[in-house]
């Protein structure tokens, strides 16, 4: 009976200790675009197709939009993420939407890990929506670090249900379980299944993410950019990146990937064997010059220039002329 209470203990123990993800219903409604005039960031919300409500910016094209982006951020970031390109490529008739994505930004439950799935259905749910709002219009995804993860999942495992004409991705996080090694792979699992709640600050981890120390420092002082990161969000992210390395293999969709020569957050021979089972209609830019961060570098107009060729002609030629032929 005393072993019996003990296991039973041991079980209730574990089972509080396992990681936290939000709840997902699953979809139950059309998703919509909702305008709101009290965001301090402008834009509104995607209203996602289980209910949830995502705070979304717009940067309108001046005049007719002639493409339209829709934009993820990378983790612990938000929809903010893309003020500088899409500022940028406003003028050059591109019509830009960012949301937060569940956990992070001005959502819900920030700094709490959401299903894959439920990440994924929020994709679709943007594409719907702004789909509707731009029928004729070519409609690009466009995804950061782990906003690429969820780009490549999403178009590769709902099998053409995204009606998109090319996707983007700007470093994709593909550092998932078969590119850790051994040991990093065991300490994550026990940490998630123990201390799941601890926080991490990545304080003495050294990394470079970009070369704007302006843009670095304002992200620092932002309120909505996650500064401590649970270690359950960590352990979520990775499954991600897995699933997203797995669904490369998938891509049949016109793809533009875009990497750094400088990124020391995404492990080069991780992004390099992801790229090889990416076989669909591709390109592949390697910026001599770039980091992890590239479309907030400080040579981040060659490739806001790059994606903007890319939309107009997916075949002609790219001004940075960094594409790559051969190996990475």
């Amino acid at each position: 009976m005393i072993k019996q209470l003990s296991m039973a203990a041991v079980l209730m123990l574990l089972a509080a200790c396992a990681p936290r993800v939000q709840e997902f219903a699953g979809a139950a409604r059309v998703p919509s675009l909702v305008p709101r005039m009290a965001d301090e960031l402008g834009g509104g919300v995607l209203v996602s197709s289980d209910g949830t409500r995502l705070p979304m910016r717009v940067w309108a094209a001046e005049g007719d939009p002639r493409a339209i982006i829709v934009a993820l951020h990378g983790f612990n970031d938000y929809r903010n993420a893309f003020d500088m390109p899409a500022r940028w490529w406003a003028p050059h008739g591109v019509t830009t939407y960012a949301y937060d994505q569940r956990g992070f930004g001005a959502t819900d439950q920030p700094g709490v890990w959401a299903p894959e799935d439920a990440l994924i259905a929020d994709v679709h749910a943007a594409v719907v929506a702004v789909r509707t709002r731009h029928p004729n219009v070519p409609l690009y995804l466009l995804g950061e670090s782990m906003g690429g993860a969820v780009v490549m999942s999403a178009v590769a495992e709902l099998d053409g249900a995204l009606n998109v004409d090319g996707l983007v991705l700007s470093a994709p996080a593909v550092w998932g379980w078969s590119s850790l090694n051994p040991l990093y792979r065991s300490m994550l699992w026990l940490s998630a299944h123990t201390v799941p709640w601890k926080k991490l600050t990545g304080e003495g981890v050294e990394v470079t993410p970009s070369d704007n120390r302006e843009m670095l420092i304002a992200l620092g002082r932002d309120h909505l950019v996650i500064k401590a990161t649970r270690v359950d969000a960590i352990y979520g992210l990775v499954n991600l990146m897995e699933r997203a390395s797995q669904a490369a293999s998938k891509l049949r969709t016109p793809t533009l990937v875009l990497y750094g020569a400088g990124d020391d957050i995404i492990p080069p021979d991780a992004f390099a064997a992801t790229l090889k089972t990416l076989t669909g209609p591709r390109r592949i830019v390697k910026y001599q010059h770039g980091y992890h961060m590239l479309l907030r570098d400080l040579q981040a107009e060659t490739v806001w220039r790059d994606v903007l060729a890319w939309m107009a002609d997916q075949d002609g030629p790219l001004p940075s002329g960094e594409e790559e032929t051969g190996k990475l």
